[in-house]
């Protein structure tokens, strides 16, 4: 549950939520249950507390029978979920953190914001209920937004928010982090008021088996926003399905029967990726790439980009919008960034290739691949016909001259596309 606020019977009224619901178990076997004193729980209890929490998780999982489960924490119930796999490593076999922070001290809503919150909460449970779905959820939600407020109003008590609130805040899961043997999954939404990504790194960094995901998005739920990336990541950190061989047959019988057009093609090449493979060996290598692939594939899911081919030490991809290719090749520098310790080049060109056996080719496509290739580690170039299409849209170039390309009779201009924030 979303402590302190659940309600199963509520949630599955709430069209985004029963569709998140609905997805999720057209793959996996999905176990929801109210917390203690919320939802169709008993609503008098005596304690709220980490060690409660624990004990309740431990009961339903005792109950459902399973010899391993997957357990998913959001926010103050990650808490919960680290604290269970730590202490019963042979019953979790993965873990999924969304929006998590180490300890209360993490928490954007420190001082004179708690405090007006708190203030809130005791003097109108209405409005800080509907103050705080719009801030945690996002205001730019309106309706979607609202309805969560009347979720939680009926969920829990003000009673029973504030004990779980001071409970939670004063737990600090820092030393339980090394113990948790299981692979975690940190997701975290980049523009989330409450919880800085910093949070989200530590947690990444302390427990031994874990990888971070950075999505786009300010709100907490899940099913808010880009819902399909957010699945996606999750789903192959799972194991539940193959993208590289989901729907193969229908892309590349698309491709086959349609002509190319006009397409913007995009390159990723990793830095010393050979070096790895002798460094680390072929396996821990081999991880560096998924790294590399699932950052890269969850940027291409979010800006509708499409797959073309593998090639090793990168990606090649196609977009029929140029803004959507630059726009993904940042979001790339910046999932990377983020979620690894890998340096990458981008290259990015637009024409019209030819499609054949479900590839792309043609000159169009060996200049994108030419560019990268003069890409420094960390760089996005683009062409100067990329840069005319998406003129007017708010991206920053500089203007890094001409080169000579191989393969290419007369010099290439090209530009750097920047991506960091504070450039």
């Amino acid at each position: 549950p979303a402590m302190p606020w659940s309600d199963i019977q509520d949630e599955l009224r709430i069209p985004d939520w029963m569709h998140w619901y609905e997805h999720l178990a057209e793959h996996i076997q999905v176990v929801r249950y109210d917390g203690r004193g919320a939802g169709l729980s008993d609503r008098d209890v005596d304690e709220l507390s980490l060690e409660t929490d624990v004990a309740d998780m431990e009961a339903i999982v005792d109950a459902i029978g399973a010899e391993k489960v997957v357990l998913f924490g959001i926010y103050y119930s990650a808490h919960v979920a680290m604290a269970y796999a730590a202490k019963h490593p042979e019953r979790v076999s993965k873990l999924v953190l969304w929006c998590a922070f180490p300890s209360g001290d993490d928490l954007k809503t420190g001082g004179s914001q708690a405090a007006a919150f708190q203030s809130l909460m005791e003097l109108n449970w209405e409005m800080f209920t509907e103050t705080m779905a719009h801030t945690v959820f996002g205001w730019s939600e309106g309706d979607p937004a609202h309805r969560v407020a009347e979720y939680m109003r009926k969920s829990a008590s003000p009673e029973v928010v504030k004990a779980a609130w001071g409970a939670h805040d004063k737990v600090d899961m820092r030393p339980t982090l090394p113990l948790i043997q299981c692979p975690t999954l940190v997701l975290h939404r980049r523009q989330f008021p409450l919880v800085d990504v910093s949070a989200a790194r530590e947690l990444a960094t302390s427990i031994p088996n874990a990888q971070l995901a950075i999505l786009d998005g300010a709100s907490l739920a899940p099913y808010i926003g880009d819902m399909e990336a957010a699945m996606d990541v999750m789903f192959r950190f799972l194991d539940v399905y193959d993208i590289d061989h989901r729907d193969r047959d229908t892309h590349h019988a698309r491709r086959e029967t349609s002509s190319a057009g006009f397409r913007t093609i995009m390159f990723t090449d990793m830095e010393g990726s050979t070096r790895a493979t002798q460094e680390l060996g072929d396996e821990r290598a081999q991880e560096i790439v998924r790294r590399h692939n699932r950052a890269v594939r969850s940027s291409l899911h979010a800006h509708h980009g499409e797959e073309i081919k593998h090639t090793g030490d990168g990606i090649m991809a196609a977009f029929t919008s140029a803004t959507q290719a630059v726009e993904c090749a940042i979001d790339i520098q910046r999932r990377v960034a983020e979620e690894t310790s890998l340096h990458v080049r981008i290259g990015v060109n637009a024409g019209e290739p030819v499609a054949e056996g479900g590839d792309l080719f043609g000159t169009s496509v060996q200049l994108a691949a030419r560019v990268c290739s003069q890409a420094e580690p960390q760089q996005i170039l683009v062409t100067d016909v990329v840069r005319q299409l998406v003129a007017g849209k708010g991206f920053l170039f500089s203007d890094r001259g001409e080169t000579a390309l191989r393969g290419f009779e007369d010099p290439v201009r090209v530009y750097e596309a920047q991506w960091r924030e504070t450039a």
